[in-house]
């Protein structure tokens, strides 16, 4: 019983992750309905951009976020305006469809650029309270990760009260809700548009950030990403942000238990069974009405 209830202690904080990484991939598809399958690999880059901050400069991971997440958002600024600002003009099925297209080339150039770059080779960031840990009835927690997860539900509470309460957050949702309506009510679409989409693509660099402390990264990482992300925004439903990051810890915690009763061999089927599960009984998701 000690070892399920430290497996499903670690399926939690590995659960923030998937939920901050499920949350920009939700806020893109939710607004402009386009599916972009490169997100697992700018989650990628994040984790690169914090590995060589520490490597040749010392800063510390936690700090580098405040370098990832605005660099990352400029660079969805300029992705949306070179690859995806003429797709948003089609209709709601062709967008999926080309955006699957030039998700999947963007993907290949970004995976095979970092490659060159930086080679195949695992990276890990290692700080001097790497191993630091509390017992809490008896089980381990291990700081690193219980600070990744406290971040990310900052992360996503943040982008929750930035869409209730700000103007362009609002914006953004009733340019989700109808865009021709917001159109008539005056708000310029195409900025909201290309908002929502650096907003995603940042989350997915600080989700990138979070995962080199407590994890490895390298090029070949991007696709797995993707598919948890994609298996999270099921599971939550669309257009809700603040259940991207239960399901991040349902996604987690299923994993981990399912890694104690089945093995760890067949952890990565699990998420695939729910994944169909849900698409089948609730295909509005769990966290949704």
């Amino acid at each position: 019983m000690r070892l399920l209830a430290q497996q499903i202690l670690l399926g939690l904080l590995i659960g923030g992750l998937y939920g901050l990484a499920a949350a920009g991939l939700s806020l893109i598809f939710g607004v402009l309905r386009v599916l972009n399958v490169a997100h697992g690999e700018l989650l990628m880059l994040g984790g690169y951009a914090s590995f060589w901050l520490f490597a040749l400069l010392g800063v510390d991971p936690f700090v580098s976020l405040l370098g990832v997440v605005p660099a990352l958002f400029v660079l969805g600024l300029g992705l949306y305006w070179a690859l995806f600002a003429f797709i948003v003009r089609s209709h709601e099925e062709v967008r999926i469809k080309n955006s699957l297209l030039i998700g999947f080339g963007l993907a290949l150039v970004l995976h095979a650029l970092a490659v060159r770059l930086w080679t195949a080779d695992e990276r890990s960031i290692t700080t001097g309270y790497a191993g630091h840990a509390v017992t809490v009835w008896g089980l381990v927690v291990p700081l690193v990760r219980l600070w990744s997860l406290a971040l990310a539900f900052a992360l996503i509470w943040a982008l929750h009260l930035f869409l209730r309460r700000s103007r362009w957050g609002q914006a953004i949702r009733a340019t989700a809700e109808d865009w021709e309506a917001a159109l008539l009510m005056g708000i310029d679409v195409r900025r909201a548009y290309l908002l929502a989409f650096a907003l995603g693509t940042a989350l997915a660099g600080a989700a990138g950030s979070l995962v080199s402390v407590g994890y490895s990264i390298n090029p070949s990482i991007g696709l797995e990403w993707t598919l948890k992300a994609l298996i999270v925004v099921v599971l939550a439903g669309m257009g809700s942000i603040v259940g991207t990051f239960f399901g991040g810890l349902f996604l987690g915690v299923a994993e981990a238990v399912s890694a104690v009763v089945v093995g760890g061999p067949y952890r990565e089927v699990v998420g695939l069974v729910i994944f169909f599960c849900v698409l089948v009984a609730r295909p509005q998701g769990l966290f949704t009405r």
